[in-house]
C-alpha cells in the first residue's frame, strides 16, 4: 500500500548567471517533475552579473535535493539553497484596492494602523493599501480586507534572506 507524504510550503532561493533563458530553463525543471511554482520572484544581486530567483512550491520534504540536483546540471546555475526554515527572514509586499463604502471608514483606518500597512493612494470611495511582511500576516490581512471589497490585489510572493552575514559574496 502506498501512503501518500504530506505536502509542504517550500521556499528556495537560486543563485543564477544574469542571462536570458535561464529563468525559463528553472521552470522547466519544475514542470518536468511535476512541481507547480505557487511564487516566483527574481532580481539582480549586488553584483548585476547575478540574480537571486526565489520560488516557493508545495511539496514533499525531499523535494530540495531532488531539484537541487536536477538544476545542479544547468550551466548558468551557481547556488541552490532551501530557504524555508528559521533562519531565513521571508518577507512579502502586497498591493490591495479596496472599494471604501459608507460607514466603514474609520474601522478601515483601525485596520490600517493594526496592520502596519501604508495607504498608497486613496480617493473618497477607494483606497490603494501596501503590506509587507510574512506570507501568513499578508494571508491575514487580505482575509480581513476581503469583506471591504477587495477590488484588485499583487503581491510579490515571498523573498527570504539569511539571518546571519552569508559565507558566500556574490
Amino acid at each position: 500500500m502506498l501512503r501518500k507524504v504530506r505536502e509542504q510550503e517550500q521556499t528556495i532561493s537560486i543563485l543564477v548567471n544574469n542571462q536570458p533563458g535561464v529563468l525559463s530553463r528553472v521552470g522547466g525543471v519544475f514542470g518536468r517533475h511535476g512541481y507547480n511554482i505557487k511564487s516566483l520572484c527574481v532580481a539582480e544581486t549586488t553584483n548585476p552579473d547575478v540574480s537571486r530567483i526565489t520560488l516557493t512550491s508545495e511539496s514533499d520534504p525531499d523535494f530540495t535535493e531532488k531539484i537541487k540536483k536536477q538544476l545542479d546540471k544547468l550551466v548558468d546555475i551557481i547556488d541552490v539553497s532551501d530557504v524555508s526554515g528559521q533562519s531565513y527572514i521571508q518577507r512579502e509586499l502586497m498591493l490591495i484596492g479596496v472599494t471604501v463604502k459608507e460607514g466603514v471608514y474609520s474601522e478601515i483606518l483601525r485596520a490600517i494602523e493594526l496592520f502596519g500597512c501604508r495607504i498608497v493612494t486613496m480617493t473618497p470611495d477607494y483606497f490603494i493599501l501596501e503590506l509587507t511582511g510574512q506570507p501568513d500576516e499578508t494571508a491575514a490581512f487580505l482575509k480581513f480586507f476581503q469583506s471591504f471589497g477587495v477590488e484588485e490585489i499583487n503581491r510579490t510572493g515571498s523573498i527570504a534572506i539569511e539571518r546571519t552575514k552569508p559565507k558566500r559574496k556574490i
